[in-house]
């Protein structure tokens, strides 16, 4: 009778361990701790937090989606949700960036690296080969900028499976040479500055032919392009990939425990590459998107200041590396961006200098509530696995001294 029991125990042992945390509670709980951080701090400063949610939620836009709003006010909401759309395409894709690392063990944090060889990649294909015709141009800039941040991610894929090179360290280097690269191509004197105006560091615009088209809104005013398309495609081929494809089955493998997937036969250094290969295709379809979509041009503030890549980060933790809860994450930081930019939100509840503050409070409680999961998580079911393991040895001398 023993035995039955300890394998019995061993069973739902090995049920807890794989079972893991809820992919919709955590995410619910870790977002309403990140808001409720930020109202205390609009408390402190003497507003009213419900009525300053409101006001981000409207400046958002994400009123629009709603039937009973009307008149002007939708017009006005319609402007704001394109808005919105417009940032959360590129998050998207950002967070499978870093998601498709971690399904693979790694931690991909250079998807701004990535993300900023894209853009100049993007920049110069975008701006040279005038008086082609525009599908072409396009296709050939979004490529262009997918395989140059493929390459950058695979740089340091590759060093990770030739030398066990740290990824985390190699990313945030290949961040910082991106920075550099972009800082000299663009800066005054660089052979990519605007030739229009040589006292600005500032790149040529895109041209008209490589600039992707805008499907709801006025193209005068950054309406929502088709970029936001690819994101959606994006998400789909990171479902696909992770959950219907040998190569995500691979990667998973890997990510699980690489001794074991290399006894089955699968290389975990080719893995790893092929794994970072597709992280900076993301990034840098992502990178491509926004280049082509609405900057239109890069300045070397924009390299310097920019910090899209790691909110990349945050999307993914919150998403739970799942495709439908990346995109619900980046719609959540979108919205947030642009619902408490000095555009949009109402400077009579809450003033709009400090809205981008509150954000970066709110994204910050996130990444850490999210990252304190997934660490206490892991050891939890680590734990589990490890107990399984003895009881399961445990099970097996049990049935040898029995028979």
């Amino acid at each position: 009778m023993l035995p039955a029991r300890l394998a019995r125990a061993a069973t739902t042992t090995r049920g807890l361990a794989g079972r893991g945390v809820s992919r919709v509670g955590v995410p619910l709980v870790t977002t309403f701790l990140a808001f409720l951080a930020g109202g205390l701090a609009i408390l402190v400063t003497g507003n009213d937090p419900f009525a300053t949610y409101k006001a981000i939620f409207d400046g958002s836009g994400l009123s629009w989606l709603f039937p009973w709003t009307g008149g002007d006010t939708r017009e006005i909401a319609a402007s704001s949700l394109q808005q919105t759309l417009i940032a959360a395409a590129p998050l998207a894709l950002l967070g499978l960036a870093v998601a498709v690392a971690y399904r693979a063990g790694l931690f991909n944090i250079g998807g701004q690296g990535q993300y900023l060889a894209s853009s100049s990649m993007a920049i110069w294909v975008g701006s040279s080969f005038h008086g082609m015709p525009a599908l072409p141009h396009v296709v050939i800039t979004v490529l262009a900028g997918v395989a140059i941040g493929a390459l950058w991610a695979g740089i340091a894929g590759a060093l990770h499976a030739t030398s066990g090179a740290n990824e985390v360290i190699t990313t945030i280097m290949l961040n910082w040479v991106a920075i550099w690269i972009g800082s000299y191509l663009f800066g005054l004197g660089g052979p990519l500055q605007n030739t229009e105006d040589r006292s600005l560091p500032v790149s040529p615009e895109v041209a008209q032919s490589a600039r992707l088209p805008v499907f709801w809104g006025d193209p005068e005013l950054q309406g929502l392009h088709i970029g936001f398309f690819l994101a959606i495609l994006g998400l789909v081929v990171y479902w696909v990939l992770i959950a219907r494809s040998r190569a995500g089955y691979e990667i998973r493998a890997v990510g699980l425990n690489p001794e074991a997937a290399r006894t089955a036969g699968i290389s975990p250094g080719r893995v790893t590459v092929k794994a970072m290969l597709i992280c900076g295709a993301f990034a840098g379809l992502a990178g491509a998107i926004d280049v082509l979509g609405w900057e239109y041009r890069i300045s070397t503030t924009d390299i310097t200041v920019s910090q899209i890549g790691f909110l990349g980060i945050a999307v993914a933790l919150l998403g739970r590396g799942s495709a439908v809860g990346i995109g619900i994450a980046a719609l959540l930081f979108g919205a947030l961006t642009t619902g408490a930019s000095q555009r949009n939100l109402d400077p009579e509840i809450f003033d709009p200098a400090l809205g981008t503050n509150l954000t970066l409070i709110i994204q910050g409680i996130i990444v850490l509530v999210a990252s304190a999961d997934i660490v206490l998580g892991g050891a939890v079911r680590s734990l589990a696995a490890r107990s399984f393991g003895r009881l399961r040895t445990l099970v097996a001398r049990r049935r040898e001294a029995s028979a």
